[in-house]
C-alpha cells in the first residue's frame, strides 16, 4: 500500500513521551512511538517531528515567573525530548538529525531550513527542538511554522484524545466527535485543537492537520497510510 502523504510534520506532546510516569521520559513508551515512525521512513515517507515539553515544564503553570524566562525553560525541555526521541529512533536503525531553534551546537544542529529539507530528501528523520526559538509562541505554533517552511503535506498532531470534540469529552459524556471540520469552525468555536496562532498559520498556508490519539502508537502509521483515524481539520 502506498502512503497517502509524502512529507509529514508529526507533532508529539511532551506528555505522550512520559507514559504512565506522567513526567520525564519513559523510553519504553518512546520506543513504541518510534516503531511506526521507522515503518513509515522505510516506506519512503519524509518525516519531521516537533516535540513539546510538558512532561518537564509547563510555562503557564510557572506562577509569578517572568513569562519570557518561563518560556525559555520550556524550550530547553523540548530540547531534552528531541534528543530522547532521536536516541530511540537511532536505536531502531533510523537515520536522524536534531535541529534546535536556539543554538546549542555541541548537542544539535541549529535550525536551517535548507539543511532540514536536504535531510528529509535524503531519508533522514528531522526532530525540531526549542519551538520557534521565541517566547509567547507554543510548540503547536512551532509545528505549524515548520510545516509551512518545509512544505509538509500535513501536520499530524498526536494527542491524548482521539480527535476534536464540540466540548471536553472528559467532562461531558455527550460530547460529539468530529470526523472532519474546517479551520473556520475551529477558530470561531474555540475548540481547543491548538492555539489560534497555529490554526491561523495553517489555514493561511492551506496545510491540513489530523488530530488523533497517540495512546495507540500504530495510529501514526495507519493515518499516514490513509486509514480514517481522528479528526481532519482543513
Amino acid at each position: 500500500m502506498k502512503p497517502k502523504y509524502k512529507r509529514i510534520l508529526l507533532k508529539l506532546s511532551g506528555e505522550s513521551l512520559a507514559g504512565d510516569k506522567k513526567q520525564g521520559i519513559d523510553f519504553e513508551t518512546v520506543a513504541k512511538i518510534c516503531e511506526p515512525i521507522k515503518k513509515l521512513a522505510d516506506k519512503g515517507v519524509e518525516i519531521a517531528i516537533v516535540v513539546g515539553g510538558g512532561n518537564f515544564w509547563r510555562g503557564r503553570s510557572s506562577g509569578s515567573m517572568d513569562r519570557t524566562r518561563a518560556d525559555h525553560i520550556g524550550m530547553l525541555a523540548t530540547a531534552i525530548n528531541a534528543l530522547g526521541v532521536a536516541d530511540s529512533l537511532e536505536a531502531l536503525g533510523v537515520d536522524v538529525r536534531v535541529q534546535t531553534a536556539i543554538s546549542m551546537r555541541q548537542v544539535a544542529e541549529p535550525y536551517i531550513r535548507g539543511k532540514a529539507i536536504r535531510h528529509l530528501e535524503k531519508g533522514r528523520v528531522v526532530v525540531f527542538g526549542c519551538g520557534t526559538g521565541n517566547p509567547f509562541f507554543s510548540t503547536d505554533t512551532a509545528a505549524a511554522l515548520r510545516a509551512a517552511e518545509i512544505e509538509a503535506d500535513i501536520v499530524m498532531k498526536a494527542t491524548m484524545v482521539d480527535g476534536v470534540y464540540d466540548c471536553d469529552p472528559k467532562t461531558n459524556p455527550d460530547a460529539k466527535k468530529y470526523d472532519h471540520i474546517s479551520f473556520y469552525d475551529v477558530l470561531n468555536k474555540d475548540l481547543g485543537v491548538m492555539d489560534s496562532t497555529a490554526a491561523s498559520l495553517l489555514k493561511d498556508n492551506e496545510i491540513a492537520i489530523l488530530v488523533f490519539s497517540i495512546e495507540e502508537p500504530e495510529n501514526i502509521y495507519k493515518a499516514v497510510m490513509g486509514e480514517t483515524i481522528g479528526t481532519l481539520v482543513e
